[in-house]
């Protein structure tokens, strides 16, 4: 379910000092620009009264959070990678258990987004009561307890393999979540918990995408509210797509692996790292920011500071 996993975790062995170099400084510099955007816009929401204050900037906010830390935590593990360096099980345990929490984090923050936005076209003069302040915190507070739970369960599971029997705690592998997760039934709960959660999020946001159409094709005057919430829902589906292909990533490398040389099969892992990987995590400032006539001016202004600096 996570980031770039074993596969991610091989990428530099067998390469040269230069060709890693190469790779990991093409790699980083459009990850750190996406990072940047990201970090921009959780200041941008920060700037203004409104936006602490208003439920669906609320809640976008905690999405930013939530996909910023797993980029950080994703291109952390990936300069690990590219530099040969291991960690020890303990450290690499809390980064795949922070990155996992974080990953579980963002398609539920974006189930509650969507049916914020149904509830704000179709009950309009009750979304205020419906939808407060008090309520979005609270629901935010259940997302993280619920992720959290999950990686409390992940941990039980994980206590089952004998690391007693271990001669040091030091890993002779690149940290990644296949790793860590060892046990078979730490994979077939991870299995079932990815289908669980993608399923379950996937019909919620096409539940109010449809409710939304609905209201769109019944009202009989001005729909443009409707329509721009309607797109809104479908980029948010687009989203939980892409985050569902990331799950598919190791196993479309693994039969690439098969055909391709190494060198090829490198340099299409790191094109998959940053358009499939990082990128589906940049795509909720690019859409508020070009749809969002709020948003728009005050990260335009963010975004301008520091590069003129």
């Amino acid at each position: 379910m996570l980031l770039t996993a074993r596969s991610q975790s091989n990428v530099s062995f067998g390469l040269g000092f230069t060709e890693r170099w190469l790779l990991s400084t093409l790699t980083t510099l459009p990850c750190f620009v996406l990072i940047l955007i990201n970090v921009t816009m959780l200041v941008t929401l920060r700037r203004k009264k409104v936006f602490g204050e208003t439920s669906r900037y609320i809640l976008l906010f905690n999405l930013l959070l939530a996909d910023t830390m797993l980029m950080a935590l994703n291109q952390l593990l990936y300069i690990l990678s590219m530099g040969g360096l291991f960690l020890s099980y303990p450290v690499c345990g809390v980064l795949i258990m922070i990155a996992t929490l974080t990953n579980e984090v963002s398609p539920l923050t974006l189930v509650a987004m969507s049916l914020e936005r149904y509830v704000a076209v179709s009950f309009p003069l009750r979304h205020a009561v419906i939808v407060t302040m008090r309520g979005t915190v609270a629901v935010i507070g259940v997302l993280w307890a619920f992720c959290s739970l999950n990686i409390l369960v992940r941990v039980l599971l994980l206590l089952e393999f004998p690391f007693d029997r271990l001669e040091s705690l030091q890993m002779q592998h690149f940290c990644s979540p296949f790793l860590m997760f060892i046990t078979p039934k730490s994979h077939d709960y991870d299995k079932a918990y990815t289908c669980f959660l993608f399923i379950s999020a996937s019909i919620a946001v096409m539940s109010s995408y449809i409710g939304v159409m609905v209201v769109a094709q019944s009202a009989s005057k001005d729909t443009s509210s409707a329509r721009k919430t309607r797109d809104t829902l479908l980029l948010h589906l687009i989203q939980l797509a892409l985050s569902l292909f990331t799950t598919m990533h190791n196993s479309l490398l693994l039969a690439m692996s098969t055909v391709v040389r190494r060198r090829v099969l490198v340099a299409v892992q790191n094109v998959f790292y940053v358009f499939i990987i990082m990128l589906p995590k940049c795509l909720n400032p690019l859409i508020y920011v070009l749809r969002d006539p709020v948003i728009r001016p005050v990260f335009m202004g963010n975004f301008r500071c520091p590069l003129k600096n």
